[in-house]
């Protein structure tokens, strides 16, 4: 069945932050309270990557990311601008700001399963300004990592068993690419 954009979409199920809805044989998600997600490739000026782990319930345990968070998702911010929710998700879950943003690619993340949309932006100039390890009763432990032992360090990780985010693995690809 081709898709032909003139099906009908059905709202199966509503969430406080999900849909899901159904368009012909096709379903899928929505975000409800977001319109897109910034995926922060931070380097610090010692060039140390800034990676993250948090729990992630639906993978039942903690998974190694790149920081990361939703744009338009501030109730009192209803025009939040792409490097203003990067820079508060940055510094939340790192305690780092940054004063340079540069996009890196944007794209969907899973296009059979959402609609979501991330831009990835490599972020410098960091300055310290917190503790980070996120807000409420999130518990994130943030690491700096030699941007030369990155690839080595995040694949140790993984042969320990760690769950690593691939965007962690796209992330360093653009930014190692726009250094050559």
């Amino acid at each position: 069945m081709a898709f032909t954009g003139k099906d009908e979409l059905e709202e199966l199920y509503r969430g406080k932050f999900l849909r899901l809805v159904k368009r012909g044989r096709w379903e899928y998600v929505e975000r409800t309270n977001a319109h897109c997600a910034a995926v922060i490739v931070a380097v610090t000026d010692d060039d140390e990557l800034l990676l993250i782990d948090q729990t992630r319930v639906p993978l039942g345990g903690r998974v190694i990311e790149l920081p990361a968070g939703l744009v338009g998702d501030q109730g009192d911010i209803p025009e939040e601008a792409l490097e203003e929710a990067a820079n508060r998700e940055l510094i939340e879950e790192t305690g780092y700001s940054a004063a340079r943003w540069t996009p890196l690619i944007d794209g969907p993340p899973s296009p059979g399963l959402a609609n979501e949309h991330l831009f990835f932006l490599l972020a410098e100039g960091l300055t310290k300004v917190g503790e980070g390890g996120g807000v409420g009763l999130e518990d994130i432990r943030v690491f700096r990592v030699p941007l030369a032992e990155a690839e080595d360090w995040i694949m140790a990780r993984k042969a320990e068993g760690e769950i690593v985010d691939p965007k962690v693995f796209a992330g360093l690809y653009f930014l190692l690419t726009r250094r050559k």
